[in-house]
This record gives C-alpha cells, sequence and structure tokens, in this order.
C-alpha cells in the first residue's frame, strides 16, 4: 500500500500526469511490477480465498489464471497505455490519470498471480513454467521501450506543451523513460527469475537426496 501511494501521491503523481514521461514510466513500473508482488505476496491465503468465494469473482480469477490470457491482458494493457492518443486523451484529465493507474495495477495482479500461485487450487505454474513466463514478458516491453529511446521528436503532446522544467529537455526526459522501461523491468524480471531457478534447484536437490 505504501508503494501504491508513493507512486499516486505527490511529487510522482503530479509529475507523471502531465511533466515528465519518464516519471509516468517510473509510475508504470511501480504499479506493475513492485506494487502487485507485494500485495499478493503480504495477503493472506484466507483473504484471497474469501474474496474469490462469490461466483462471479472465482470464475474471472480461474479465466485470469490461465498464462496464456494473463500474457495477453498485461502486454495489452502495457502498449495499450503507451500509445500517444491514449497518453495524450487520459493524462489531460484527473480521471483519465486515476483510469491508467488502475489498469497498470489490475493488469500487474494478474500477471504475478502467474509467478505467486498464491492459492494451490488454482493450478499454478510450476517452477519452470513461473520462469518461462516471466522471460516471455521480456521482449514485447522492448517495443514502447525503442520508440520512447529512439524517437527523434517527442511522441507525447501532454510531456512536449507541458511547462519546461530547466534541467531536461523533453527528448531527453522521453529517451530516460525509454531505458528506465527496459532496464529497471528487465532487472525486476531477471532477478525474480533467478531467484525462482534458485528455489526450483534447491527442492530438486532436496527431493533427490530424500
Amino acid at each position: 500500500m505504501l508503494v501504491l501511494w508513493i507512486a499516486a501521491d505527490w511529487p510522482l503523481g503530479p509529475l507523471g500526469a502531465g511533466y515528465l514521461v519518464s516519471v509516468h514510466t517510473v509510475q508504470y513500473l511501480l504499479f506493475t511490477m513492485v506494487a502487485p508482488p507485494l500485495l499478493l505476496h503480504g495477503t493472506p491465503r484466507w483473504l484471497l480465498r474469501a474474496k474469490l468465494g462469490h461466483r462471479w469473482v472465482g470464475g474471472v480469477a480461474r479465466v485470469l489464471s490461465r498464462p496464456l490470457i494473463a500474457f495477453v491482458v498485461f502486454n495489452v494493457v502495457l502498449l495499450a497505455t503507451h500509445l500517444p492518443a491514449v497518453v495524450d486523451t487520459l493524462k489531460s484529465s484527473q480521471a483519465g490519470s486515476f483510469a491508467i493507474d488502475a489498469a497498470w495495477l489490475f493488469a500487474g495482479l494478474v500477471f504475478w498471480w502467474q509467478v505467486l500461485g498464491p492459492l494451490p487450487e488454482l493450478h499454478p505454474l510450476s517452477y519452470p513454467g513461473r520462469i518461462l513466463f516471466l522471460l516471455l514478458n521480456v521482449f514485447i516491453p522492448t517495443v514502447p521501450a525503442a520508440f520512447l529511446t529512439f524517437a527523434d521528436y517527442p511522441i507525447y503532446a501532454v510531456y512536449e506543451l507541458a511547462p519546461p522544467l530547466g534541467w531536461i529537455s523533453a527528448r531527453e526526459d522521453q529517451q530516460l523513460a525509454g531505458l528506465i522501461m527496459k532496464l529497471v523491468g528487465g532487472m525486476i524480471i531477471f532477478g525474480t527469475a533467478s531467484v525462482l531457478f534458485f528455489r526450483w534447484y534447491v527442492r530438486e536437490e532436496r527431493e533427490e537426496t530424500a
């Protein structure tokens, strides 16, 4: 909850809403890559089961717990919320900014549910499956990251027309955003995959020696 507060409140909230696309990218990472795994890991299983006890909620959860569905949901939200038309339209209002933040959080929860697998009854992925799922999600974020890094001009009008802050240009800010998305996002995914691989190795060693 603290991570969500930091991502949405001052100074990240106002700066990401209409001043710096690099801060917008930091918010994206906090909403999708940091807060969701902490929320899922920190929520007791009994509480998750209680929330999923409702028929329609449980049905939706079973659909979203399928790896292919989760892959599509996460990456469609990623690409859609970085399209210039979407960003320029929604970031111009507080409600639109909230809609983007909510979409990021939802996609992040769907994504990390595959990795953490908190409820056995929803058939979580094996360790190799979780690692593969993470690695497959490295490639698509490269698309918006590349556009941000290598575009010859600012692609978002809302950030290009924002009052200048004096220490960074709109194009430099955009390039920084692309690097943050690619490098920091990749570090989180590869770091998590490494931890899962280590846990898988330890479990296999214990089963062999048992």
